[in-house]
């Protein structure tokens, strides 16, 4: 089992991080579009090849955004219309994403079979996310969902906070 670490509300003005292993090393290079349309987060390995790009749909009444791995999409996630609180569902063939994810406190699961656990960290490197690979084929997209929640919950909060619901 492999575990990996990502900061918590790592979407800063420069929208740039790494992924770290358990010995502090940088493993995934994060890099967001500030500023562009349509935004998007690109997601390189140790060599900065891109593994992973996610964007969010422009134009659409409720935000979505694409994941692709290698290439191809591996999963949106979209707003549903709420009265109450923001409520997002995740699609992905083959793929489900089980418990409290906007607590960031989930399992990635493939066909039903764990492949990665999502928890929070509180004692690490500031407040962080914990990412244990059970299934290292499914790395990048676990590494993705992670960092594709991340970015739905920070775009749900600076819409919230300039008013926008």
């Amino acid at each position: 089992m492999k575990q990996l670490y990502i900061k918590q509300k790592v979407f800063s003005l420069s929208e740039k991080f790494t992924v770290k292993d358990q010995d502090g090393n940088d493993v995934y290079y994060v890099e967001g579009s500030f500023m562009h349309i349509p935004k998007t987060f690109s997601i390189k390995n140790s060599t900065r090849d891109e593994i992973a790009l996610i964007t969010k749909k422009v134009f659409s009444l409720l935000p979505k955004f694409f994941v692709e791995v290698n290439g191809r999409e591996m999963l949106t996630i979209q707003k549903e219309f709420s009265f109450f609180k923001a409520r997002y569902r995740i699609d992905a063939a083959d793929m489900e994403v089980q418990g409290n994810w906007w607590d960031m406190n989930f399992q990635v699961l493939q066909h039903g079979e764990p492949v990665g656990n999502v928890s929070k960290e509180w004692f690490t490197w500031g407040d962080s996310y914990k990412v244990e690979i059970l299934n290292e084929e499914m790395e990048a997209i676990i590494i993705a969902i992670v960092v594709a929640i991340d970015c739905v919950k920070a775009d749900d909060a600076a819409a919230s906070s300039a008013g926008v619901h």
